[in-house]
């Protein structure tokens, strides 16, 4: 799954689908790497390269987290995400 190109067909008043590929090759476990999103947003937050089963038992444990799709969604992480985001337009 090599590095692709943004490509966005149509316009902007939401007429057409738009198409997007990202290289996630390096952001995945070996495993995922040919996984749909579905998939990987269904599996066990280990799937993420540099997480581990240990991982997987701590988000679990501390936050219920058993799934990306979880893990992504949180409440907690977005909101640090969105402090982040917004220290990074003011620098």
């Amino acid at each position: 799954m090599g590095a692709q190109p943004y490509d966005r067909r149509g316009d902007d008043d939401g007429g057409s689908p738009m198409s997007v590929q990202v290289d996630l090759s390096k952001a995945l476990d070996k495993a995922y790497e040919n996984k749909s999103v579905t998939e990987i947003l269904d599996a066990p937050p280990s799937a993420l390269a540099g997480l581990t089963a240990k991982h997987d038992a701590a988000l679990k444990e501390a936050l219920g987290i058993t799934t990306l799709r979880q893990l992504g969604s949180n409440k907690h992480f977005a909101l640090a995400g969105a402090l982040v985001a917004l220290e990074n337009k003011q620098a």
